[in-house]
C-alpha cells in the first residue's frame, strides 16, 4: 500500500498536480528603491537642512548689504572694516546658535553643510541614501536662497562692495593657494571642535554656541583671503547668483577633505568610539535625546 502511494505521488509531481516546495528568491533592493525609501521616512530632515541654509545665506546677505553697501547708514557710521567684521560675526554667531537649536535644526542635525554630512556619513552615523539627499537639499537651499536674496535686493545685492556676497580669494598671485589653505585650516579647526564637543557629556549640548564663536573669530580674521565659506553649497549658490566662478573649484575640495582628515584623526585619538548621533545640538541614546522615537534624525543601522 505504501508503495502504491509513493508512486501515486511521483506521477502527480510529474504531472505538475503536485509541487515541490520551492524557496523563493529574496528580494534586492535597489539603490533607487533605497533613495525613494528614504525620502519617504526622512523628507523633512531633508527640507530642514534646506531652510537652515537658505535662512544662514539669507541672513549672511542681508547683513553684509546692511554693513558694506555705501548708502547704508550703518556702514557710513561705521568706516572701520575690521569693526564692521566684528559685527557680522557677532550676528551670524546668533544665527548659527538659531538654526542649531530651533526644532527643525535639532530634527535634522543642522549639517546645513554638504563637507558636515559627508563627514558624519564617514563616521557610520548616516546612511548613504540619506547623506545623499542631504547634500542635495543643502544645494538647492543655497541656490533657491541666494536668487531670492538677487530677486529682492536687486542692485543693492549686486553693488561691489556687496557682490552677492560671494567667497571668493583675493584677487592676487597667488590668492587661490592662499585661499585653499585658509579653508582647509578652518575647516579642519571646524570640524575636530565640533566632534571633541560632541564626544564630551560636558560640551555638546554647548557645541552650536562654540561653532557659532568659532564662525565669528573666522568673519573677523580669516574672511578677507577666501571670504570665509566653509561650505561647498554655500558658495555653489552665491557664485550662481553673482555668475562669478572664480575659485569656486577650491571651496568644493578644501572643506571636504579637512573636515575628512579631522574625522580620520578624531577616530584615531577616540579609539574609534563613536558619537551619539550626527547632530549639532548634542544629544545622547535614550531618554535623553530631544528625539521622540518617530522623529529619530537618519543614521544607523538601516531599519
Amino acid at each position: 500500500m505504501r508503495g502504491n502511494f509513493g508512486a501515486l505521488y511521483t506521477n502527480l509531481l510529474r504531472a505538475g498536480f503536485v509541487g515541490a516546495q520551492v524557496q523563493q528568491p529574496q528580494q534586492t533592493v535597489t539603490f533607487t528603491g533605497r533613495m525613494a525609501a528614504a525620502w519617504r521616512r526622512h523628507w523633512s530632515h531633508y527640507v530642514a537642512e534646506a531652510f537652515g541654509l537658505a535662512f544662514f545665506i539669507s541672513c549672511a546677505s542681508l547683513l553684509t548689504v546692511l554693513l558694506e553697501h555705501p548708502a547704508s547708514p550703518v556702514r557710513q557710521a561705521l568706516p572701520d572694516s575690521t569693526l564692521r567684521r566684528g559685527l557680522l560675526g557677532m550676528a551670524m554667531l546668533l544665527v548659527v546658535v538659531a538654526i542649531v537649536y530651533n526644532p527643525w535644526g535639532k530634527r535634522s542635525g543642522a549639517h546645513i553643510n554638504p563637507a558636515v554630512t559627508l563627514a558624519f556619513w564617514q563616521l557610520g552615523k548616516m546612511r548613504l541614501p540619506d547623506a545623499l539627499w542631504y547634500v542635495l537639499a543643502q544645494v538647492v537651499g543655497a541656490i533657491l536662497a541666494a536668487q531670492l536674496m538677487a530677486l529682492v535686493l536687486g542692485p543693492l545685492y549686486a553693488h561691489p562692495a556687496v557682490k552677492y556676497a560671494v567667497t571668493e580669494p583675493m584677487p592676487k598671485p597667488g590668492g587661490e593657494a592662499l585661499a585653499f589653505a585658509a579653508e582647509f585650516v578652518i575647516s579642519f579647526i571646524l570640524m575636530l571642535v565640533m566632534l571633541g564637543c560632541l564626544h564630551s557629556s560636558k560640551l555638546k549640548k554647548l557645541t552650536g554656541w562654540l561653532l557659532g564663536a568659532l564662525i565669528a573669530l573666522y568673519i573677523l580674521f580669516e574672511s578677507p583671503y577666501s571670504g570665509m565659506s566653509l561650505n561647498p553649497a554655500r558658495s555653489l549658490g552665491t557664485a550662481l547668483a553673482a555668475r562669478s566662478y572664480h575659485g569656486l573649484w577650491l571651496y568644493w575640495v578644501a572643506p571636504p577633505l579637512a573636515m575628512w582628515l579631522a574625522t580620520v584623526l578624531f577616530r584615531h585619538f577616540y579609539h574609534g568610539e563613536a558619537l551619539d548621533c550626527a547632530v549639532l545640538a548634542g544629544c545622547g541614546p535614550g531618554t535623553t535625546s530631544p528625539h521622540s522615537p518617530e522623529a529619530e534624525p537618519p543614521q544607523y543601522p538601516d531599519e
